[in-house]
C-alpha cells in the first residue's frame, strides 16, 4: 500500500506519498480501507519531530480516519467487512489502509457522507472527555473555548450549545467571528485585538495554549470552575497562583488522548456513539470542513494547517 511518510522532521515538504509494507489485523483489531483521513496539529508536532507515536503505533501521522472495513482479527465485536466507519487511532491513518483496535472504531453517523466521517473522531472524542466527562459541563453553565476556529473549537461550540450551555470562544481574526456565532457561540473574543480576560467569566475552560494563558484562565474562573488544557501552543512552563486557585475552589487538569490505553479510549468512543452521535444525526452538530485535499498531497493540507487561516477541519482523501 502507500502512505504519507516523515522522510524527516521539518515543514511540510518532508511529507512524502511512499509504498510501504501492508498493514494486517491482529487480535481484536478491525482492517480499515481508508476513505478519508483528518489532519490535526499532533500530525503537525510529529512532522516537526516534537511528538513521537506511542510504542506499536505505525510510524506515519493520523489520528482519524473514516472508511470501509475490509477484514477483521479474531476476537472483534460488531463489525464485519463492509461496514462504514470512522476510527480513533494513535497513529497511521494517512495511508491507505490501517488496522485499529475494534474498541476505537465507530459507525458513521445518521446523515453524515463517509468522507466528510473523517473529520468526526478527534474532535468528538476530544470534546466529550474533556468537556462532558471531566470537567462535567453541565446546562446553564458557561464554556470559553480557546481556538474556537480549530476543529476542536467548532465541534466544541456546537455541542456545548446543543447541551445547553453558553458558549464564549476566542479566535484569531475578525473574520472568524461571524462563522463562529453562526455555530452557536454568544461571544467571540478576537484575541489580537482584545483580552479575553476583560471579556469573559466561564466555569469550564477548554485550552489548547498552556502556559501563556494559564495566569488569565484561573482568574477568568467562576467558583468551582474546572480549566482543562489540552495543548500547549503557547509553552509548557508557567507560574500559577495557587491562592487564586484554591479561593475560586477550582481545578486544573491536563489531559492526552492519543496515548491512552485501549481501555480507556474504547470506553470514550462509546460513550460518543451513545451521547453525541444522536445529536451528529439529528443535525444538531455538525463536522465543519474546511478543504479537502488529495491525500497525496498531503504537505498541501499542512501548509493549510500552519496559515492559521482555516475554520474547521482539513482532510485528506483518497
Amino acid at each position: 500500500m502507500r502512505a504519507i511518510v516523515i522522510t524527516r522532521p521539518g515543514e511540510p515538504e518532508v511529507l512524502e506519498w511512499r509504498e510501504v509494507p501492508d498493514p494486517r489485523p491482529d487480535q481484536g483489531e478491525v482492517l480499515i480501507e481508508v476513505t478519508a483521513a483528518g489532519v490535526n496539529r499532533a500530525d503537525v508536532h510529529q512532522r516537526r519531530g516534537f511528538y513521537d507515536p506511542p510504542p506499536g503505533a505505525p510510524p506515519y501521522p493520523g489520528l482519524e480516519v473514516s472508511g470501509v472495513v475490509a477484514e477483521v482479527g479474531s476476537d472483534v465485536e460488531g463489525f464485519r467487512a463492509g461496514d462504514e466507519v470512522c476510527a480513533l487511532m494513535a497513529g497511521g491513518g494517512y495511508a491507505e489502509r490501517v488496522a485499529v483496535p475494534w474498541q476505537q472504531v465507530m459507525p458513521v453517523p445518521e446523515g453524515v457522507s463517509l468522507v466528510r466521517a473523517a473529520a468526526l473522531p478527534e474532535v468528538a472524542c476530544t470534546v466529550w472527555s474533556n468537556v462532558f466527562m471531566l470537567a462535567r459541563l453541565r446546562r446553564g453553565e458557561t464554556l470559553l473555548v480557546h481556538g474556537g476556529a480549530s476543529g476542536i473549537g467548532t465541534f466544541a461550540v456546537q455541542l456545548a450549545k446543543a447541551l445547553g450551555s453558553r458558549v464564549v470562544t476566542t479566535a484569531g481574526s475578525a473574520a472568524k467571528i461571524q462563522p463562529l456565532k453562526e455555530l452557536g457561540a454568544d461571544e467571540v473574543v478576537n484575541h489580537r485585538e482584545e483580552d479575553f480576560t476583560e471579556k469573559a467569566r466561564a466555569d469550564v475552560i477548554l485550552d489548547i495554549i498552556g502556559a501563556r494563558y494559564l495566569d488569565g484562565n484561573v482568574r477568568v474562573l467562576n467558583t468551582g470552575g474546572r480549566l482543562v488544557i489540552i495543548g500547549l501552543q503557547g509553552g509548557a512552563r508557567a507560574e500559577l497562583d495557587l491562592g487564586a486557585l484554591l479561593a475560586k475552589r477550582a481545578s486544573v487538569h491536563g489531559t492526552t488522548l492519543r496515548n491512552r490505553p485501549v481501555e480507556e479510549k474504547g470506553a470514550i468512543v462509546r460513550s460518543v456513539v451513545e451521547n453525541v452521535w444522536p445529536l451528529v444525526g439529528a443535525g444538531a452538530v455538525r463536522p465543519v470542513v474546511y478543504a479537502e485535499v488529495p491525500m497525496s498531497q498531503a504537505s498541501e493540507a499542512h501548509r493549510m494547517l500552519d496559515s492559521g487561516e482555516h475554520i474547521g477541519k482539513i482532510l485528506i482523501v483518497r
